[in-house]
């Protein structure tokens, strides 16, 4: 096997898959089985080119260490994921959002803060998509006052997020009236792209977390997103980050995961309401 260069790539043994396979359960709770070996490899290869190592022992051995766990490990999240995201991603919690959510809570909650976490919100899409859709509500229907945190465990990712800066491709599934309302355009016009208004910007805060640690919120969450996220981890290691999520949320809260993903058999204090959409019990 060679690499992008025409190097011969450094083959990862049988034993180097189990080391890294336990590794990567352990601080980030992702399975690799034996049949992921072939994509595990082809991308960490990547990762050693770019830091001139020569085998998966030596890319092991630096992980492991206090700069390889901060610098390195967020690197090697990006690598063995797939970070697929968009605006506006499965529209009916959106609408389940403006539509039932958000009325009902008003009448329990007169004056109080709604509060939002996304969490594994990649390149920031899905916590502008919330943002919009809570200023709209703002707008339209009854003035309510909102925060959202927004949490990933790359940093290099949340650095994108917070700059907000999208290429046009992106932006096509926006409404129309919230391109108009909460986007601007670069005035250099060759640059295609565009950016969100600082008003929305500011009711996002980001921040790096990683699912296997503690969460260090004081606050307790009005709605949680956790969507697409699960589909990486064994049904031990889901229920127990739920679990988290639920110790977190207010009662009568809710938790939106997404529609490839379910809570079927699971014991967790939750009411499914709709599709990948459960309440606080």
């Amino acid at each position: 096997m060679y690499d992008a260069n025409g190097q011969a790539a450094p083959l990862m043994t049988d034993k180097e898959l189990k080391q890294f396979s336990e590794f990567i359960y352990s601080e980030l709770g992702i399975k690799i089985t034996q049949t992921k070996k072939t994509m595990l490899q082809a991308r960490l290869q990547r990762r050693l080119r770019t830091l001139s190592m020569r085998s998966y022992g030596q890319y092991l051995e630096y992980l492991q260490t206090l700069k390889g766990l901060e610098v390195e490990l967020p690197q090697m999240v990006d690598a063995v994921t797939t970070n697929t995201t968009s605006f506006f991603r499965e529209p009916k919690h959106f609408e389940f959002l403006s539509q039932v959510i958000l009325p009902q809570w008003q009448k329990k909650h007169p004056g109080q803060t709604f509060a939002v976490w996304n969490a594994g919100c990649s390149s920031g899409e899905e916590p502008y998509t919330t943002a919009m859709t809570l200023m709209d509500y703002h707008e339209r229907v009854n003035p309510l006052r909102f925060t959202i945190v927004a949490t990933d465990i790359s940093t290099d990712i949340l650095r994108k997020a917070a700059r907000a800066v999208y290429e046009d491709e992106k932006i096509g599934t926006i409404p129309v009236e919230f391109r108009r309302k909460y986007l601007l355009r670069s005035k250099d016009r060759s640059k295609r792209a565009v950016r969100i208004i600082p008003e929305l910007r500011e009711t996002v805060s980001f921040r790096r977390l990683n699912f296997m640690d503690d969460f260090q919120f004081r606050e307790k969450m009005d709605l949680i997103f956790c969507r697409n996220v699960m589909i990486y981890f064994d049904k031990k290691t889901q229920h127990e980050l739920v679990m988290k999520f639920c110790n977190h949320l207010e009662p009568g809260g809710h938790l939106f995961i997404g529609h490839s993903e379910s809570l079927a058999g699971t014991d967790l204090p939750l009411k499914q309401l709709a599709p990948a959409t459960y309440m606080r019990i």
